[in-house]
């Protein structure tokens, strides 16, 4: 075993304009209320990596350019897809009535763990505030509820780490 050079990683991954044209997940992120820039870039960084159609930044999440997305994004966010839109309410109830299932990471009296769940695609994650999490009204409109099983004394991971985990759970499905 020996462990790829970055000139490897890079010579093996494709330019710009052809990632541009690689096909995307039938999946889609709204991010509602992110207040924390990394996280933002995190989040764009994963999207890229997990092949997801689109991300819908909402509320006083930050939007590119903006130094502190890039840093963290490393140019994803170049790459993803994406639209500002000032309320996620509005988002999410135009992407039901296009018939995509509308998936809330959030702790609710009936969330499911994220690995035990039927998904049916096109399908959308959604997240929101690092401390008050997607909103009330944005829950209610969800179709499914998911959460990832915490086994410490914290009740929740970064908002970013949890996104990245779930929209990889999606794709797994899609691909198996």
């Amino acid at each position: 075993m020996r462990k790829l050079t970055f000139e490897e990683l890079i010579a093996s991954r494709p330019n710009l304009e052809q990632a541009r044209q690689l096909p995307r997940y039938p999946i889609y992120g709204v991010v509602d209320n992110v207040r924390s820039l990394h996280n933002v870039g995190s989040i764009f960084r994963t999207a890229d990596g997990a092949g997801i159609q689109k991300l819908y930044l909402c509320g006083i999440t930050g939007t590119p350019p903006k130094n502190e997305i890039h840093k963290t994004a490393l140019g994803a966010e170049e790459n993803v897809a994406w639209e500002y839109r000032e309320h996620a309410i509005a988002v999410v109830k135009e992407l039901k009535q296009n018939g995509v299932q509308i998936v809330v990471l959030e702790h609710t009296d009936c969330s499911d763990p994220f690995q035990d769940v039927e998904y049916i695609f096109p399908t959308c994650l959604v997240v929101g505030h690092e401390h008050h999490g997607v909103s009330e009204e944005v829950v209610a409109l969800a179709d499914l509820a998911i959460e990832i099983p915490m086994y410490g004394l914290k009740g929740s991971l970064n908002v970013s780490v949890a996104f990245g985990i779930a929209v990889y759970e999606m794709v797994r499905r899609i691909l198996t």
